[in-house]
């Protein structure tokens, strides 16, 4: 009968759930599904960073290459950040393979409203040299396996690849005017803020669920994203139509993000340590 149920009704199937404050995956409606990463950098071997986020089914990889490039003439003194979200037909049946369709075109911007608003890198410190030279950082999000929820997961994966990007020593030679590149002299990219998104779907307009599935999100009569960074302080809020929340609505979904953001940053702080050499 509940399988039945699902399939001709899914949304009063939901609601039959929702009414008791759980979900038919059985997480609370605040509970986040479990959240797995890891740096990946023996897979992409080209990648200067890169690192896997598992959200539940949803699978997100990132990889940083990092480049050399001259600044543009009006931002002589800083360098580029270059964010690109693949969703590719293998990830789910809903993606087509060819150009990036809408969904992944919209995840692209949204993330690179992040970097910007969040000031997590500030571009002066991807310069070299002045008008010169300075870095490039190609940030491609790629999901592998797409179950709702891209934005956390992309967020997270980005954050995560940039924490484990080495960039080498470089200097221009004064006679020649080249650039000379060090690769046994490395060190981390500077990270000013460490922005963590937070996902939530609405339901019949009032009900807000957080980190959902596809299936939730199709069935939702909307959605709403916030970034915070470590101090608490509002990077962003993404709400793509649907139904408006109320100001208690949304402060309610602030205050979720905040605590999401001590969950994500104890998760990283955790596999880096496990990681760094004794």
């Amino acid at each position: 009968l509940s399988i039945c149920s699902r399939t001709v009704e899914p949304l009063e199937y939901y609601r039959r759930f929702l009414k008791e404050n759980c979900r038919p995956d059985g997480r609370e409606l605040g509970e986040f599904r479990t959240t797995t990463y890891f740096f990946s950098s023996g897979s992409i071997t080209t990648a200067d960073g890169s690192a896997l986020v598992k959200l539940g089914n949803t699978t997100v990889i990132c990889g940083v290459k990092a480049e050399l490039a001259a600044p543009a003439a009006d931002s002589a003194n800083k360098g580029y950040i270059v964010p690109n979200v693949e969703l590719p037909s293998l990830c789910a049946e809903r993606f087509r393979s060819g150009p990036p369709g809408e969904e992944a075109q919209a995840a692209s911007q949204f993330i690179a409203d992040v970097i910007e608003n969040s000031q997590m890198i500030v571009k002066e410190d991807l310069c070299i040299a002045n008008g010169k030279l300075a870095w490039v950082l190609y940030c491609d999000i790629i999901c592998l396996d797409y179950d709702g929820n891209l934005l956390d997961a992309s967020v997270f994966a980005l954050l995560a690849a940039l924490k484990n990007v080495q960039l080498p020593s470089v200097t221009i030679n004064e006679e020649t005017g080249l650039s000379e590149v060090n690769l046994k002299q490395k060190t981390p990219l500077i990270i000013r803020k460490h922005p963590v998104a937070t996902s939530f779907a609405v339901f019949d307009d009032t009900l807000l669920i957080v980190d959902p599935t596809a299936e939730e999100e199709d069935l939702g009569t909307g959605t709403v994203t916030i970034v915070t960074d470590e101090e608490g302080r509002l990077c962003s809020v993404h709400k793509p139509g649907g139904s408006p929340l109320t100001g208690a609505k949304l402060q309610d979904c602030i205050t979720r993000a905040i605590t999401r953001h001590k969950e994500v940053k104890k998760l990283i702080d955790k596999v880096i340590k496990s990681i760094t050499p004794k």
